[in-house]
């Protein structure tokens, strides 16, 4: 027998440690979930073994390791390979968008997360929402993020899919990544993030008074059912008046520079009579209740 070699271990699938495989994959999941010591201790009371909150940190990142750079490699085959994909829905949303998170250092970056789900109707007449949802998050930049969400595009069938809505926010990349994995994707800005810019230029010109609650909610009616150009042009005739007309101008044109150049993404009455999303919910959901959550 060879020291330190154990036959019985290799044919049980046995891992070094204390950890059965199916031990190992429970501390994993719970300590991509939880802090390490709290995955440590729910160990400890779902199955009655003991680790520390070191080891749990130890065996989770190990894992974590692995498996990224499994799906790191799926993804430059995928790119080197162009295998035919598989069939994607009728209609499918895909959504990218960044969170800021502190690292342990004291510094601040962007994990950058893709949201994909089968577009279906909703459950009130005229509107729709997301099935089959799925998610695939990195720690990474924009071209390095977007070569490495390969796998999933090619797992959800992106390709194949019907129509897909490309609904984000107004982060140049995002358009890139869509231009990378599915050129004729529709260009949707996602609706909440051009709404928020009309009470921006609401508030600068009457502050928090009523009428400028009034005026926001009267145009953000108008861009979700009308036409985004008549709204645009209420933008360029909004009062601006002493002694708020510097700052009013100036949050004035900064609205405008944002929505401006998107006119053809809000476009949201059409898009909604074309049974497609216009927020981007799914992955502004998955930053806060999984990415920011987490870290």
């Amino acid at each position: 027998m060879v020291p330190g070699f154990s036959p019985l271990d290799e044919e049980l699938g046995l891992l070094p440690g204390a950890l059965t495989p199916p031990l190992q994959a429970h501390l994993t999941r719970l300590g991509a979930r939880l802090s390490f010591a709290e995955a440590a201790s729910e160990l400890w009371h779902l199955k009655g073994v003991r680790v520390s909150a070191a080891t749990a940190r130890r065996r989770t990142e190990a894992d974590g390791a692995l498996s990224a750079a499994h799906q790191e490699a799926e993804a430059r085959r995928l790119l080197a390979t162009a295998p035919v994909p598989p069939p994607g829905p009728a209609v499918q949303q895909v959504s990218v968008d960044g969170a800021m998170v502190p690292l342990v250092d004291g510094s601040w970056r962007e994990v950058r997360t893709l949201a994909i789900g089968t577009v279906i109707p909703g459950r009130q007449p005229g509107t729709v929402r997301c099935a089959d949802r799925s998610y695939f998050s990195r720690l990474a930049d924009a071209a390095t993020f977007t070569t490495l969400a390969a796998g999933e595009v090619h797992r959800r069938g992106v390709e194949t899919a019907g129509m897909v809505a490309g609904v984000v926010d107004g982060a140049p990349w995002c358009q890139d990544f869509l231009d990378a994995h599915r050129p004729d994707a529709v260009r949707i800005l996602d609706f909440p993030h051009a709404a928020q810019r009309l009470s921006d230029v609401a508030e600068a010109v009457w502050g928090s008074r009523e009428l400028a609650r009034t005026w926001a909610a009267t145009q953000r009616t108008a861009l979700r059912d009308g036409d985004p150009a008549q709204v645009l042009a209420a933008i360029c005739a909004l009062p601006l008046a002493e002694p708020r007309a510097a700052e009013a101008r100036r949050v004035q044109g900064e609205v405008l520079g944002y929505l401006q150049p998107r006119l053809e993404q809000m476009r949201y009455a059409t898009f909604r009579a074309q049974g497609l999303p216009i927020g981007s919910g799914i992955v502004e959901s998955a930053n806060k209740l999984v990415v920011e959550a987490r870290l």
